[in-house]
């Protein structure tokens, strides 16, 4: 997920997106240290809604 660099690119904080998301602090936590294993597509909506953003800008992949 380039959930951190989306968020430091746009100057804002874990604690914005917590507040903006009103998604739990643990599970903003481990969006945005790649440790989470899954993503509701409520959460995900919620996020992209916020950073006014595309699921494309979330996610990444790497070979």
């Amino acid at each position: 997920m380039n959930l951190k660099e989306l968020l430091e690119k746009e100057g804002k904080s874990v604690y914005w997106l917590k507040h903006e998301t009103n998604i739990s602090h643990g599970t903003i936590y481990k969006m945005v240290n790649n440790e989470t294993k899954m993503i509701s597509f409520d959460n995900l909506e919620k996020i992209c809604k916020a950073l006014k953003c595309t699921p494309n800008d979330v996610f990444g992949y790497k070979v």
